[in-house]
């Protein structure tokens, strides 16, 4: 049900109040989700944002490897706007939800963007002007050089969760409850300082989790473990169910070297599907 307003997240903080409720780029064993492998609202018609399935694509230029702070982008575009058809699911006994995609009826898609490694002012660009959202999952041992950075996208409408400080794939195997607790909590609070958000949702190292991670997590004060069925990597689409996007789709990236090719393998695979790109958070209320 389409509808203007110009702040998403105001729209849906107004009018979801009463709703409220792997494949992965870094190797992990022991996981209890599959993976796949490595290499593997405008309601104006005639002026559709570039996010929108109206949208049209263009050439992505190759990334540069360099990492100055670009300038946040000051405008925003007018996007359709979804009241949410779905119920983030509450912690019970003390475990937090693993949420792998969102069982939806609306066109929507969601973008994830992992660890933080590769900083350029490209991707910056692309994010602007695809006028994309995303859920940045970000680990501090990533961004500690420049965590400044990632203040423009913020800028942008996205927002930053939490990765752990260490980003140990095997930390369900190696470490009990308390160490993966104040690995999740250190990132927390990092993110706090840096970005003035607390974040309400965490991406496990590697896609593993375990009830000992669920517990963690809901004990730092998140809401929702979130993994994943859908991963741009190496310019391509990887896929768990099917060989398209679906609605509902939580598409994994990673800040690396390839994110314009990645990025471009992504929209192409949205546009297809005729998906709007639409911010995690603001879909389950908890931005």
């Amino acid at each position: 049900m389409p509808f203007s307003e110009p702040s998403r997240r105001t729209l849906l903080g107004a009018l979801g109040a009463s709703l409220l409720a792997g494949v992965t780029g870094c190797t992990a064993t022991g996981s209890p989700t599959p993976e796949l492998p490595q290499a593997s609202a405008s309601n104006a018609p005639d002026a559709p944002s570039g996010n929108g399935a109206l949208g049209a694509g263009g050439g992505v230029p190759t990334s540069p490897e360099t990492s100055p702070v670009p300038t946040p982008t000051g405008t925003k575009r007018i996007h359709r706007t979804f009241i949410p058809d779905y119920q983030l699911p509450p912690v019970v006994g003390g475990l937090a939800p693993v949420i792998t995609r969102i069982p939806t009826k609306h066109p929507v898609v969601f973008l994830t963007i992992d660890d933080g490694n590769i900083k350029t002012p490209e991707s910056v660009k692309l994010m602007a002007e695809y006028d994309y959202p995303a859920t940045l999952f970000l680990t501090k041992g990533s961004i500690a050089d420049n965590p400044a950075f990632f203040k423009a996208f913020q800028a942008q409408g996205s927002l930053v969760e939490n990765h752990t400080v260490s980003h140990n794939v095997n930390m369900v195997r190696q470490w009990g409850y308390q160490q993966q607790l104040n690995d999740i909590v250190g990132m927390q609070d990092y993110a706090v300082q840096q970005y003035g958000r607390k974040p309400t949702l965490f991406r496990p190292p590697g896609g593993a989790y375990s009830s000992v991670m669920q517990q963690a997590v809901a004990a730092a004060g998140m809401k929702a473990v979130i993994t994943w069925e859908a991963k741009a990597n190496a310019g391509k689409m990887d896929y768990q169910v099917g060989n398209s996007l679906r609605p509902g789709d939580i598409v994994l990236m990673h800040f690396r070297a390839e994110f314009a090719a990645d990025l471009a393998a992504f929209r192409a695979a949205q546009l297809a599907a005729g998906l709007e790109v639409v911010l995690l958070e603001d879909f389950l209320g908890v931005a």
